[in-house]
């Protein structure tokens, strides 16, 4: 594998735990800016939403840059939003730049995805997509209970300072690591193939690649598919997640110096979910789905039937964590193989997908909460993993 993908994993490490990190911190926030535990959760929301619009736009506005100046202008971006978060005072302005920031890091993400399929051969695009949202994963295991560490003793403050510190280190590395340009002309490009396999990167530069006929792509019904099952199974995901601090603690009663250990083992288990997904994605990507969706529904059903239990929290936090990114992982996967004719836009289309479900999910799960108690979130994450199941299981339509 190419060092970019590593430097890029590094990136998308700092971007992901500021992502994920509000698991942790929205207790906090909603004390010390005097909001509700939903609204807090609106943070979430509000990224998600910054992710859905900025990944086409800064797609389709970046696609004759150099990958090195869209992806380090999305990076500094991010690290002004956290900076000026850090300091806000009124909840409004952290809501505000959580969208930019999300604007930012979906930017940067659909384009490292769409870089990633230029640059490795297409039998190996599930482990080279593996290895770079294996920051994501990282960013579980050691960002998030890191941040919410950082929360508990000095406030949910500097666990923004914190982020934007890694981001702008990230951002360096970023700078000095990624080619200018990625095209037949490109040294950094070329990356040595199984005998007789021919790199995609020696194709004509992605930049000539008509906006219109990616686009097109989406007429796709197995794009269509795998982008439906995209935003249910990230909807199940980002549903509990958002509120798992609250969920084993008001929920299962344990000590809140102990939601950063959940938190890790939540995103151990995600670590090997992405790790098998991208052994498995390339060649028996069908089977991770059949199996690994009705797995999900069951576990979610299973944790919120023991939630009161403090033990189920360390037992269901690592196994939801795998199956839900190793069907996640394996869905990017499908998504960037199914818009093949989109090499520009696809990892947009795929961003968007995924975070419409961290939209969804998260408003669900805080209404549920507000209605229901603390561990309604993870009925409406069975429910969501039931749908999508049922959509995975339905026969794919015949493409005209």
């Amino acid at each position: 594998m190419p060092v970019l993908l590593y430097v890029l994993a590094v990136a998308v490490f700092a971007q992901g735990t500021s992502e994920f990190v509000l698991a942790g911190l929205v207790p906090g926030i909603s004390t010390g800016l005097g909001v509700s535990l939903a609204q807090a959760s609106y943070l979430t929301s509000g990224f998600a939403v910054g992710m859905v619009v900025g990944a086409p736009l800064t797609a389709a506005v970046g696609r004759r840059l150099p990958p090195r100046s869209t992806l380090s202008a999305c990076l500094l971006v991010f690290v002004a939003a956290h900076v000026v978060g850090a300091l806000a005072d009124q909840f409004a302005v952290l809501l505000v730049t959580r969208f930019v920031a999300a604007v930012a890091n979906a930017g940067f993400l659909a384009v490292a995805l769409s870089t990633v399929t230029i640059v490795v051969p297409a039998g190996r695009q599930a482990r080279a997509l593996a290895a770079v949202l294996g920051g994501t994963t990282l960013a579980l295991i050691a960002g998030v209970p890191a941040g919410a560490l950082l929360g508990e003793v000095w406030g949910w403050r500097s666990a923004l300072w914190a982020i934007a510190g890694v981001s702008a280190v990230a951002l360096v590395a970023v700078v000095c690591l990624t080619p200018g340009r990625l095209g037949p002309r490109s040294p950094e490009a070329r990356v040595e193939p199984p005998a007789g396999t021919e790199l995609r990167a020696t194709a004509e530069p992605r930049a000539r690649v008509d906006l219109r006929s990616e686009l097109s792509a989406l007429r796709s019904p197995d794009l269509q598919r795998y982008l439906v099952l995209g935003v249910l199974v990230n909807a199940a995901t980002f549903c509990a997640f958002t509120f798992l601090a609250a969920i084993v603690t008001d929920g299962a009663g344990l000590d809140p110096a102990l939601v950063p250990l959940v938190l890790a083992l939540f995103g151990l288990g995600a670590f090997a979910g992405v790790s098998a997904a991208g052994r498995l994605a390339d060649a028996h990507g069908r089977l991770v789905l059949g199996v690994g969706a009705p797995l999900l529904v069951a576990g979610w059903a299973l944790w919120a039937a023991f939630a009161a239990s403090p033990q189920a929290a360390w037992v269901f936090a690592p196994v939801l964590g795998a199956l839900s990114f190793a069907v996640g992982g394996t869905l990017i996967a499908r998504t960037m193989a199914a818009a093949h004719s989109a090499p520009t836009m696809g990892g947009a289309y795929s961003t968007v997908a995924l975070n419409l479900g961290a939209l969804t999910g998260p408003v669900l799960g805080g209404l549920a909460i507000t209605a229901l108690g603390p561990t309604a979130p993870l009925v409406i994450s069975a429910t969501l993993a039931a749908t999508a199941t049922a959509v995975a299981l339905t026969p794919a339509p015949r493409a005209r």
